[in-house]
């Protein structure tokens, strides 16, 4: 995995702005601290820092053969098949799945998508066509955004990677004033919330040309006639799962998995620990907790217990080298502020924080992991697909707090955005986009629609906070279950078969119930483990008291003050992101919003 960045122009030469090229190199370091490079042309930079996983010595970049050149960030999973057919034409210097995506370009253009089972964002610059071709990996594990204005192209990998040109404004208008109120931590698809800047959709892939940007969709969740029996399913998921989970495991440097001791990453630690014992190693397994979390911990409709004895079970049956990151309160209020640069946006509290903290310490023992993230978005394993009153509201199922929300606007604000209507048209928009099948049932067309929205919403957001938490000390997560092949199977396997014996991915867990014992097998859903102890609570109010203090802070003309100073007399308790965030949460994203506006001197308009 890397960084990426560069612009393109074609009415002024580029190769007087390296210093400009240079600072945003700087600030993606932390995505690649182990290689470097800038390519200039006339109308084309290139930047590149690279952490190097696949042929350490060789691939480099920025990477050119002939006219081309391409910087890439990501992981091709089918590199050997891929480059075993160019080899017909090509000859390869390096063993690096870069040098079989520029080559691949090379000769399919933008078909070469089509082949491709990866995670990635990448540019290639075409010195005889003169234009830049940039793409996104089907599910949008890999970030990739662009500013469009004066007759250049600006792009980078991460946020704040763009706001080191000068030519991008540092300033949000009433869409980037609706999307961080109403939408955060969620963003509308190819909004980046700071006024013009853009993120290419996952999926999406274009040219920039002199005639400017024309981007466009190449891969979509598409309806289909379904036609298996349950146990042709069962088997079919078997093989993906299992081939997806293999296939990631390939690096030439030191990989580990999460275990929380749920279903997902219990699945891919148990796999994972198979293939390594055959070549005679033992994995290493890691998971979180926090300090006193078993004394304040209290059991919920979506937390029913800790995660604690089951990862215990899981490190026991499978015999991995298992590790622990305890967090205490005060290192994880710290956290919420790198965990703010990190995103490039206020996000998701504690939820982004304590990730951030876990990945640094994982980064000790390796460099590649593998998490179990998106398994509930494709298999249908989350309340609001099950409870048949939630997945029947019109609305974002996680996200029914528009008319909380829309109070902290500034009056300023408020008088310009019609809250529920934002809101609603996002909801709307996303929903209708789902492909349906005129011979759905009415479940069926619901389930569609659920499918798209966690699709394009809520699961973005998390992949969002994987990629930047992680990439932040230079850590590759890779989410199996996020394989194009798996999502695009799921999309048409109906819900009776999803929902088998009435429980959560009941699927998933028929198709791979040999790989786990009847206790982690069978456990009830348990969310992303936070902090349960009222310290947490207590921290994060005082440094909110303290930014209320402030005469001149321009979070005052974003958010009302009167309803920050109700938050921190605790007299609201409305879930601000789903179970996700409460009012500690709500409180540490006020904080992080204060400092992003600050830390990027960000301008209202």
């Amino acid at each position: 995995m890397c960084g990426i960045a560069g612009a393109i122009s074609f009415k002024e030469d580029m190769r007087e702005d390296m210093k400009i090229y240079e600072n945003m190199q700087h600030a993606l370091l932390r995505r690649g601290p182990d290689q470097r490079g800038i390519v200039l042309t006339k109308e084309c930079a290139l930047i590149h820092t690279r952490l190097a996983v696949i042929d350490v010595q060789n691939g480099r970049q920025p990477m050119s053969y002939g006219k081309f050149t391409i910087v890439y960030n990501g992981e091709l999973y089918n590199t050997a098949e891929i480059r075993k057919e160019l080899e017909k034409e090509f000859e390869f210097d390096t063993h690096s799945d870069t040098e079989v995506v520029l080559k691949s370009f090379i000769k399919w253009g933008e078909k070469c998508l089509d082949k491709f089972n990866g995670i990635y964002a990448f540019a290639v610059y075409d010195e005889n066509k003169h234009s830049l071709f940039l793409a996104r990996d089907r599910i949008g594990v890999k970030p990739l955004f662009y500013y469009e204005n004066n007759n250049k192209l600006i792009f980078a990998s991460e946020i704040p990677a763009l706001l080191q040109h000068p030519d991008v404004p540092h300033e949000i208008d009433s869409q980037g004033a609706s999307e961080l109120i109403l939408m955060a931590p969620g963003r509308t698809p190819s909004c980046a919330v700071i006024r013009g800047i853009k993120e290419v959709k996952a999926g999406w892939c274009g040219y920039y040309t002199a005639d400017g940007l024309e981007l466009h969709e190449y891969w979509r969740l598409k309806a289909h006639e379904f036609n298996e029996t349950f146990e042709q399913t069962v088997e079919h998921v078997r093989e993906l799962v299992l081939d997806s989970i293999r296939r990631q495991l390939i690096s030439d440097v030191p990989v580990c998995t999460f275990l929380s001791g749920g279903l997902d990453s219990s699945l891919i630690s148990s796999v994972a620990s198979a293939e390594m014992k055959k070549h005679g190693k033992i994995l290493d397994t890691f998971s979180i907790d926090y300090r006193d979390n078993d004394k304040y911990f209290q059991k919920s409709h979506f937390q029913p217990n800790s995660d604690p004895e089951y990862i215990q079970c899981m490190a026991d049956y499978l015999g991995t080298n298992h590790h622990w990151t305890v967090v205490d309160t005060p290192e994880l209020v710290n956290a919420l502020y790198d965990a703010t640069e990190a995103r490039g946006l206020p996000g998701m509290a504690d939820v982004d924080a304590s990730l951030l903290i876990f990945c640094h310490e994982i980064k000790k023992y390796g460099t590649v992991a593998l998490s179990g993230e998106c398994a509930d978005e494709i298999f249908g394993g989350y309340p609001w697909y099950r409870d048949k009153d939630i997945r029947m509201t019109d609305g974002f199922p996680w996200a029914q707090s528009t008319a909380y929300r829309k109070n902290f606007l500034s009056d300023y604000y408020a008088e310009k955005i019609n809250a529920e209507e934002y809101v609603y048209s996002a909801y709307r928009n996303t929903a209708d986009y789902a492909m349906k099948l005129p011979s759905d049932s009415p479940l069926e067309y619901r389930m569609r629609e659920m499918t798209q929205l966690n699709f394009d919403w809520f699961m973005q957001t998390l992949l969002d906070r994987k990629d930047r938490m992680s990439m932040y000390s230079g850590l590759e997560v890779r989410v199996p279950f996020c394989d194009y092949r798996i999502a695009e199977y799921l999309y048409n396997v109906p819900w009776e078969y999803k929902d088998y014996q009435g429980r959560e991915k009941g699927l998933l867990r028929e198709a791979m119930k040999e790989w786990l014992p009847d206790k982690v097998l069978w456990r009830k859903k348990s969310p992303y483990p936070k902090t349960h102890n009222p310290a947490f609570l207590d921290a994060v109010t005082e440094k909110l008291k303290s930014v209320l203090e402030e005469n001149d802070n321009i979070l005052f003309e974003l958010v009302k003050r009167e309803e920050l100073e109700k938050l921190v007399r605790h007299e609201d308790h409305v879930q601000w992101y789903g179970q996700l965030m409460n009012l500690p949460q709500t409180i540490a994203f006020f904080l992080q919003l204060d400092h992003w506006l600050k830390c990027y001197k960000i301008k209202l308009i």
